[in-house]
């Protein structure tokens, strides 16, 4: 393809993109920027232009661009002539970073753990912890939740909520058997119209009751898989009451639980891991993002009861990446060193109760939500029904130019939940107030202009009932 000469650097290069790469791309479409340079949380473009990132490589960057600690810990692997890429075989920084992941763990947990080195993303962790279930029990099927996000892969996708994703695809994916879909707790729109903790109580009631109904469809699984604060789901926290009573449930039943941890982990929600929050001890814990301090690598580390695999059963020929596991052991280390999953903790709290104040003069937001520095702000039309639970009909053009006018003001933010209508906030863990408070700025300043926007009230209703979100792909 021919670009025209006129046209700037950073134009040719989102030219030869759009020409040359599948059409698959998501990011590259809500944030049309070439990254030069990147510090921290900004992010400088090819034009000179400075962002604040507060996606952080969908929750990967724990500590932000280029930290001097990843860079450290990388310069001084290469410069000890280590071998980057030897399959499985032990080397010194694999144990290392095995050393300061098990320190990272509930005792409980880490006192008869065994971990897995996976192929490099989240989705192949997934795959692994379900084959692995599958292997041990002998037995197939796959409890799942409403606004799950586990994966593209076959399995894990089979696992994943969203229709969007799982439509085009013969049988929506394949998880080696069946996957019963169970409801999740989400107090803004409850699947069962009430709210709350009595909308948690009865999707724990409709769990128990359904497992145990004898003409209720359901073989014993392999395995139930959920994440204990819902990521791409909008960022919908798991009531801690409810996560112990999936416990309970599994326990009592014998079916292994698997906690997605690979968005929620590294000290994100303001716990090291939030299954620390609700006490819970499962039986296995799928990590990726933030563990590799940056660079690719996905483990499972799951209690020693499981470990039925035979040499073999399960590789991936990049599950040996010594330099990922030497950032990532210098990342986790800092974390827990600079107290970072509290901070986290702390400063979550202030935004998010800054833009829950904001509701009464901003009505285009429904609800905000979430744990730590994993903060949801659903966009609603304020001018639609309410249903049975006070919320309003979701916004998803209205989400989609927030997002842009955020843009527009040099802040970088992505969108999930249902329709595509929830702002999603995952600065990195070493945010400034100074940051924090000039984040909140810029997205109530977007927020304002999207919702007075012309013709902002006429919002997604069609997409409300026929199920089509207006987000692009």
């Amino acid at each position: 393809m021919t670009v025209p000469a006129t046209a700037s650097a950073a134009d040719s290069i989102l030219e030869r993109q759009r020409a040359r790469e599948s059409s698959a791309r998501t990011y590259a479409r809500s944030f049309p920027i070439v990254p030069a340079r990147a510090h921290g949380m900004t992010i400088e473009g090819t034009d000179g232009r400075r962002y604040l990132d507060c996606l952080s490589g969908a929750g990967t960057l724990a500590l932000g661009h280029n930290h001097p600690v990843v860079r450290e810990a990388l310069q001084r692997t290469l410069d000890s002539g280590a071998p980057l890429h030897v399959l499985d075989l032990a080397t010194p920084e694999k144990d290392d970073f095995t050393d300061a992941l098990f320190e990272t763990l509930p005792a409980e947990f880490a006192d008869r753990a065994r971990v897995h080195f996976c192929g490099p993303a989240g989705t192949d962790a997934v795959e692994a912890a379900l084959k692995l279930m599958q292997t041990a029990t002998g037995r197939r099927g796959v409890l799942a939740f409403t606004g799950a996000y586990h994966g593209m892969t076959a399995g894990a996708l089979a696992a994943t909520g969203s229709v969007a994703v799982k439509e085009p695809v013969p049988g929506g994916g394949a998880a080696g058997g069946e996957v019963t879909r169970l409801p999740y707790p989400y107090a803004y729109r409850c699947p069962f119209g009430v709210g709350g903790e009595r909308g948690a109580e009865l999707a724990a009631t409709y769990t128990e009751r359904l497992l145990d109904d004898p003409s209720g469809g359901v073989v014993r699984p392999a395995a139930m898989i959920v994440e204990a604060v819902q990521g791409e789901g909008g960022a919908v926290p798991a009531p801690d009451g409810w996560l112990r009573e999936m416990r309970r449930i599994t326990s009592w039943r014998g079916i292994p639980l698997i906690v997605d941890e690979v968005q929620t982990g590294v000290g994100r929600t303001g716990a090291y891991w939030a299954v620390e929050h609700s006490g819970i001890v499962p039986d296995a814990m799928v990590m990726s993002k933030a563990i590799g301090g940056g660079l690719p690598l996905a483990v499972i580390v799951y209690d020693q009861e499981y470990d039925g695999w035979l040499p073999g059963a399960h590789t991936g020929t990049f599950r040996g990446n010594t330099l990922a596991m030497a950032a990532g052991a210098a990342t986790l280390r800092y974390v827990t060193r600079e107290g970072l999953a509290e901070r986290a903790a702390t400063v979550g709290a202030r935004m998010t109760a800054r833009l829950e104040g904001l509701r009464s003069e901003l009505p285009v937001i429904g609800d905000v939500r979430g744990r730590g520095l994993m903060i949801g702000v659903e966009i609603v039309d304020p001018e639609g029904p309410l249903d049975s639970c006070g919320a309003r009909p979701v916004a998803p053009e209205v989400a989609a130019r927030v997002q842009e006018a955020c843009l527009e003001r040099g802040l970088i933010l992505e969108l999930g939940g249902r329709f595509g209508s929830t702002v999603r906030l995952l600065p990195p863990l070493v945010i400034t107030d100074e940051e924090a408070e000039s984040v909140l700025e810029r997205l109530t300043d977007a927020i304002t202009e999207a919702s007075h926007a012309p013709q902002a009230q006429q919002t997604s209703k069609a997409s409300d009932s026929t199920g089509v979100s207006g987000r692009a792909a």
